[in-house]
This record gives structure tokens, sequence and C-alpha cells, in this order.
């Protein structure tokens, strides 16, 4: 009995034991390996070289791009114009023998180019023959007495031109410039230095004339042609007018009654016809009548006015059309003229230069006229004008 006693308190004591250890922790097992992709990333974009940096060809007028236009007065007080480039043309000999040296900048915005030419000229020349009050009562222009033709030389107004070839067709420009239009020594009973024109059919170019006396805000546009001289139907030669519908100049002569029709009349050069209230009737200063301020004159005025009083020879407005395309301003002050002036780059004008590709070249050629007629200094070769990218 008591050995079956202890058996069972044996068998008792191994369950007690057995459930106070536990039944064993089952052995650790690893997480399952998920397989994933790394997240897609895209490819950077293409990117396009850098443009080269742009270097003007040697010897060029180079027109800096601007957003906004200059005012044209003269003044050139913009800051762009500070930091434009300079161009510098020594013009010389010529047909006149005066000597300077043409200062040239330019500028363009997205649809017009502008220009700032600055340059010494000793005296402004103003005086262009008016009319005199002699002593005997009559009325004289008071002309250079060696004109022996339109050479006027003396009492004369100062210009300053510049020639461009229309679609680069005056052959031989781009190395004789204006001097392959020269045709010196033709007529020299009528013309002292010749003639104008180019060599041949087609061959055109646009000439820009600045006229310090007879143009009002504004630079004549002219152009030249292959027109030979002749004495009744062409005395110009090749040089003509862009066309106008009107304004302008005009000689400031009287009025008469025409001999063969009396419904009209005809111009009385032997007098002035009009004044104005802006100018000095004793100097004849500024040397214009403006057309919106002229005042007739009768010959009962006339005839009151004293010895040596003097009108303008001219009456001017501004030009209406195709000839008044290029605007422009000036001043001259010190001993020095200023002009700014500017205009489409493409005026659609068959007489005109057209700047349309801006990445051409554009040759040209510069004169200028010191108190004269037709005698000017001009450059030896031409240069040309080129547009700097934006």
């Amino acid at each position: 009995m008591k050995k079956f006693t202890f058996a069972i308190s044996l068998i008792v004591l191994a369950s007690l034991i057995l459930s106070a250890c536990g039944a064993p922790a089952p052995e650790p097992t690893e997480a399952p390996v998920v397989a994933t992709e790394a997240p897609a990333t895209e490819a950077p974009a293409p990117t396009e070289p850098p443009m080269p940096a742009w270097d003007a060809p040697k010897g060029a007028l180079v027109a800096s791009p601007v957003d906004t236009a200059p005012t044209l007065d003269g003044v050139a007080d913009e800051a762009f114009w500070a930091d434009a480039e300079d161009f510098v043309v020594d013009v010389d000999g010529g047909f006149g023998g005066y000597e300077t040296k043409v200062n040239i900048k330019a500028v363009y915005t997205t649809d017009s180019v502008y220009f700032l030419v600055t340059y010494t000229d000793p005296t402004e020349s103003w005086y262009r023959y008016p009319w005199v009050k002699q002593e005997d009562g009559t009325w004289k222009q008071d002309k250079d007495p060696d004109d022996k033709g339109g050479d006027n030389n003396l009492n004369y107004e100062d210009k300053l031109a510049f020639i461009w070839p229309i679609n680069n067709s005056i052959e031989k420009f781009e190395t004789k410039g204006c001097y392959t239009a020269c045709h010196d020594g033709e007529n020299p009973d009528l013309k002292p230095y010749g003639n104008k024109y180019t060599a041949g059919e087609g061959q055109l170019g646009d000439i820009w004339h600045w006229k310090s006396v007879r143009n009002l805000n504004q630079i004549d546009d002219q152009y030249l042609d292959w027109t030979q001289f002749n004495a009744e139907t062409a005395k110009e030669a090749g040089r003509k007018s862009d066309p106008k519908e009107s304004g302008g100049y005009s000689d400031n002569f009287a009025s008469m009654p025409d001999p063969a029709d009396a419904t009209k009349t005809v111009p009385d050069k032997t007098m002035p016809g009009f004044t104005s209230p802006s100018i000095d009737l004793t100097t004849g200063a500024p040397g214009y009548i403006l057309d919106s301020e002229k005042v007739a004159l009768t010959k009962e005025e006339l005839d009151a006015m004293p010895a040596g009083t003097i009108i303008p020879g001219i009456v001017k407005s501004e030009i209406v059309g195709d000839r008044g395309q290029i605007s422009a301003g000036w001043v001259w002050a010190d001993g020095m003229w200023t002009i700014e002036f500017g205009r489409l780059l493409n005026t659609a004008s068959e007489f005109d230069v057209e700047f349309t590709d801006l990445a051409a070249q554009y040759f040209f050629g510069v004169a200028i006229f010191e108190n004269a007629q037709v005698r000017h200094a001009t450059q030896t070769a031409p240069s040309f004008l080129v547009f700097k990218p934006r």
C-alpha cells in the first residue's frame, strides 16, 4: 500500500514540474522575403547646347536691341544711347575739301531702327539764299555770286546723306561705296561736279538726305537709279524723290496771273510771297517759314519794308507719304550737330532698303555737306550695318 501511494506521488510531482516549465517554445522563423522594384525615376530632359557668344563682324556699325524707341529731338538723353557702340567714319576731300569725323550709333526695337549721328561743324548754316530788300526798293535773293549753276557754297544749309543699296543691286558698292555711282566731269558747263546715277538698269539705291533748313521733323527720303543726265528731262540724273501725297518745302515766291490763262497764277520770282511772326526781319533767322504760320504779303506791305529787310526763301511743312517715312530731330550747339532719326525696319516701299533679315550685313555710304549745295566730304570706302541679336 505504501509503495502504491509513493508511486502516485511521484506521478503528481512530475506533472506539476512539467506544468511550471511549460511547453517548449517554437523555433523562430524569418519573415518571408517579398521582391519589390525600385521606384521609377524620369530621365532628365535633353538640354540644348548653349548658344555661342555673338561677336560683331570687324568694322561694323552695330545696332543694339532696345525695348523702347528714343524721342527724336536731337537731345539723345536716353541711357541706351550712352551704352550703344560708337562707330566713327572719317569724311574728307570729296568735292568740298571739308573734313570731319562722323560718329554714328544705332539701336532697334521689334519694328524700327534708329540712328544717332554727331559731328563737328563750326557754324550752323541756315542762311539759305533769303530775300533781301535792296536800296532801290526791289527784292533780290542773296546767292553765291560764284555759283555757276547748282553749286551754291556760300549762302546755303548744312546737309548729310546716307546711301544704301536696295537688295544689294548696286554693283561694286561693297568695295567702292558711293563712288560707284559718281560720274565726275560730265556736262562741266552745266554741272561742276558731274552727275550721280547707277551703272545699269535695276540698280537702285536708297538715299536719306537730311536738309537742316528745308526738312521739318523728317529726313528727306529719296532714291537713286540709272537715269543719265538730260538738260530737259533729267537735270538731276539718277537722283529722285520718293512719292509723296503732300507737304514738303517750296520756294517763297509771290504769285501773279498766268499770262497764258488769267484764271491761273504762276510764281512771281521777283519778290517773296510770305512772311511769318516767328522770323527775325533783320537777320532772316531761323531761315525758313513754317507753312502753318505763313502770312501772305501784299505788294504794298513789301514796298513799305525798309531796305535791308531779310525774309527766308523757304516755306516748309512735314511730308506726307512715302517720302516722309524717316522721322528725325536735330540740334546744333557748341560747334556740333546732333541728329536722331529712325524708320520702320520694313517700310514696304520699292524705293527703300528693307532691314528684314537681321542676320544680314547692310552696306552704306555717308557724305557731309558743309553749307553746300553739292560739294560734300565723303568716306573713301563703304561701311556696313549689322543687328546684334536679342
